[in-house]
């Protein structure tokens, strides 16, 4: 694998407590779950190390001690992590602006806490290659769960709508959670305003991307992935070998 990537930074959002999960988030943030015996977090960490990135943030809130207890300076898994708090639970988009610090001019992966691909689904998301912006998609997933991803010709989003309502047009094609973006990404959702569900969305900005004509290209991923959202789903994955 070469080791020459453009992109070396990372933020995982891991603040939410997943009140879904029921008992299982009692002691534990969300993303420490363990799923196949090692928590969802500590495999998002070890896949991104594998594709070149160097420096992670950490998006904590719930429980956040466990999570810096958990990995500390990075140093044991082969890159540096710091830790930011999210102290007010007010949407996606407003975690952007948490990492500008940490991401300054440098182009950046964001993932959610919960989601599980192969190491390999990373290294097309470790590099831009020219493009303002790219997003992880799934086939076929369930649309009404997410974010249906319109896209043209040439494989770049014309439109993203999130939890379409009935009747709403839909795509085959699923947010699937995972963004590489460039800093042109921080002028974006500084101008979000309240989505009706009364929450600053990062999909709000990335639509706004697309409709003023950036580059924000779809990577469909390949293999499994898992948006770890209830425990039916952390008994499946751990009923089922990698």
């Amino acid at each position: 694998m070469s080791t020459s990537h453009e992109v070396t930074h990372a933020m995982i959002l891991a603040a939410g407590r997943g009140t879904r999960m029921l008992h299982l988030t009692e002691e534990l943030p969300k993303p420490m779950i363990e799923v196949r015996g090692r928590p969802i977090l500590e495999t998002i960490i070890r896949g991104l190390q594998e594709n070149g990135i160097r420096k992670v943030l950490v998006v904590v809130g719930y429980r956040k001690e466990v999570i810096m207890d958990h990995f500390g300076d990075g140093s044991a898994f082969g890159l540096e992590v710091e830790y930011v708090v999210q102290e007010v639970q007010n949407g996606t988009g407003k975690v952007v602006e948490l990492g500008r610090a940490f991401t300054g001019a440098h182009p950046f992966v964001l993932s959610y806490g919960d989601i599980l691909v192969p190491s390999a689904s990373y290294a097309p998301l470790t590099r831009l290659d020219g493009d303002d912006a790219r997003i992880a998609v799934k086939i076929n997933e369930d649309a009404t769960k997410g974010g249906a991803v319109f896209l043209d010709e040439e494989g770049l989003v014309t439109d993203l709508i999130e939890k379409g309502a009935p009747g709403q047009p839909t795509s085959p094609y699923y947010n699937a959670g995972i963004y590489t973006f460039g800093p042109v990404i921080h002028e974006y959702v500084a101008r979000l305003r309240l989505s009706p569900r009364g929450e600053y969305e990062l999909t709000d900005a990335i639509r706004e991307m697309a409709y003023d004509a950036l580059t924000v290209r779809a990577i469909e991923l390949q293999g499994e992935w898992a948006d770890v959202r209830d425990p039916g789903i952390v008994q499946d994955l751990n009923q089922t070998p990698a």
